[in-house]
């Protein structure tokens, strides 16, 4: 994101300039400017805009990350009460706790439970209520041990976010100006991929005298160049995890994201779901079942079975949800898991939820009156972009690999901010004169493309609308910034042709 000036002369004079102990750039055998080199000077154009007028929204979208990064470890200190209880000597059956919740929310109907990970950690009982936001539940916090209810916090999302990290993560996408503020996060994400490589491939054309001076600060400078050696160094570092974010971010984005979609739809690519509905819209006999789970061997034989809550609802036309976790557990999904409660024609849903690699997030349909696995879905088997897109988009939020992934996020966002403060530096450092205190550094001058060699600029310009129809607000930003530029060089034009006359 260097917002920096390579010109040191007037606007006439486009020599890109070089720090000391980097050689210029080199021409062709033949004094023809090459490819690499005439593309340069573009590049550097558009690097300079884009990290100039784009660069505010990176900087409130890295500072806004960075937040988000922390507000996980932040939660379990700030809603400790609530998450941790004392290790008892047994869990109680989850229909008792769910009555317990219940009790304490009588206006809210459950949804769904998630089993507690750790031997200290509270079952968390979500319900909907009348007065609950789009996308976010009312979530109960119940001791397991005694069924006492600890609390009760809005929880968002499929990952759980309590109400901080619900915050932090509004705040990151949106502003919290809800749908006209997520133009903003996509902005950012459509520019981020852009200047980040542009940047470093300017960072790898300079010529060096040792491979170091790439990946590490240049010793002993000072002024700019300690500027932009430091900026182009942890750049080269961090350009990995930009693109990534850039990437990730854009699927879920507004305008670009349905693009997004369609493309992996398109290649097969779509996120399988395992399917809930009962034959006939009922839970009664019929459901078919899966090979080997026909009639749930050995469930009617486990030691207390005949005692466990919710065995007597099998007459009833409902096993329970503590029979729904045994069926689950015995087609394989162990470790933690959450429990979606059947509706009108729909069974129990059981998916594991554990982040952490190697990953455990298959799930399975039971059938509520039978307690007969329906349907189930392993993670082995979805498509390999599914699954790219599930570790991209969980690592974008954090939850891939726990404290890890947050620590590198929270890297990645701190890299962003001072790689874009040294760009802003470096934009004021090259001030066309020291007289004129609030000036700032000049661009490469106009009419760089005019320099790039035909075959290498009808690709390129089919590229650039190609990018720009499938990221909509990266294309239509770039029109804009175009537009302006051109509206400019028109009107130096006038003001150099006007200047003879008023003179004379």
């Amino acid at each position: 994101m260097a917002i920096d000036d390579p010109v040191q002369g007037p606007e006439t004079d486009d020599r890109p300039t070089t720090p000391a102990g980097e050689a210029p750039e080199t021409a062709t055998s033949t004094g023809a400017p090459s490819v690499r080199s005439s593309l340069r000077p573009l590049v550097l154009r558009l690097h300079f805009y884009a990290g100039l007028l784009v660069a505010p929204l990176l900087l409130i979208a890295a500072t806004t990350g960075f937040l988000y990064a922390l507000s996980f470890q932040a939660e379990k200190v700030l809603y400790r009460h609530e998450l941790r209880v004392p290790v008892g000597d047994r869990s109680l059956p989850l229909s008792e706790q769910i009555d317990a919740a219940r009790a304490a929310r009588p206006d809210g109907t459950v949804t769904s439970v998630t089993l507690p990970a750790e031997d200290d950690a509270t079952t968390r009982v979500l319900m909907s209520t009348p007065d609950a936001e789009e996308s976010k539940s009312l979530a109960v916090f119940v001791d397991p041990y005694t069924a006492e209810v600890r609390g009760e916090l809005t929880s968002y999302g499929s990952s759980g976010a309590l109400p901080l990290r619900t915050w932090t993560s509004e705040l990151h996408r949106y502003l919290l100006l809800g749908e006209p503020g997520r133009v903003y996060s996509e902005l950012a994400a459509s520019w981020l991929w852009v200047v980040a490589l542009g940047g470093v491939l300017l960072w790898l054309a300079r010529k060096r005298t040792s491979k170091r001076a790439l990946l590490t600060p240049e010793r002993g400078a000072t002024g700019r160049r300690r500027t932009l050696s430091l900026h182009g160094s942890l750049g080269l570092w961090a350009v990995t995890g930009l693109v990534l974010l850039s990437a990730t971010g854009l699927t879920w984005s507004k305008y670009a994201g349905v693009n997004i979609g369609s493309v992996k739809d398109q290649l097969g690519g779509g996120t399988p779901v395992v399917s809930a509905a009962l034959e006939g819209g009922t839970g009664g006999a019929g459901g078919g079942g899966h090979e080997g789970h026909e009639s749930m061997p050995g469930m009617e034989n486990m030691p207390g079975m005949e005692n466990m809550p919710g065995m007597e609802g099998m007459a009833h036309g409902d096993v329970g949800i503590d029979l729904a976790v045994v069926a689950a557990r015995q087609a394989g999904l162990d470790g933690p898991v959450s429990v979606t409660l059947p509706t009108e024609g729909s069974g129990y849903v059981v998916a594991q939820t554990d982040n952490q690699f190697p990953v455990r997030l298959d799930s399975v349909a039971i059938d509520p009156a039978n307690g007969m696995v329906t349907d189930e879905l392993r993670f082995a088997d979805y498509p390999l972009l599914a699954q790219l897109t599930r570790f991209g988009i969980d690592a974008h939020m954090g939850l891939f690999l726990g404290v890890v992934n947050q620590l590198a996020l929270a890297a990645l966002a701190l890299s962003l901010i001072l790689i874009i403060c040294w760009g802003y530096r470096m934009w004021w450092l090259r001030r066309p004169t020291k007289e004129r205190k609030l000036s700032a550094g000049r661009a490469i001058p106009r009419g760089a493309w005019r320099k790039v060699p035909l075959t290498a600029l009808l690709p390129l310009a089919a590229a650039v609308a190609l990018i720009g129809w499938f990221l909509p607000l990266l294309g239509i930003s770039l029109l804009v910034f175009l537009v302006l530029d051109g509206l400019l060089a028109l009107r130096a034009r006038v003001r150099a042709r006007t200047a003879p006359t008023a003179r004379t």
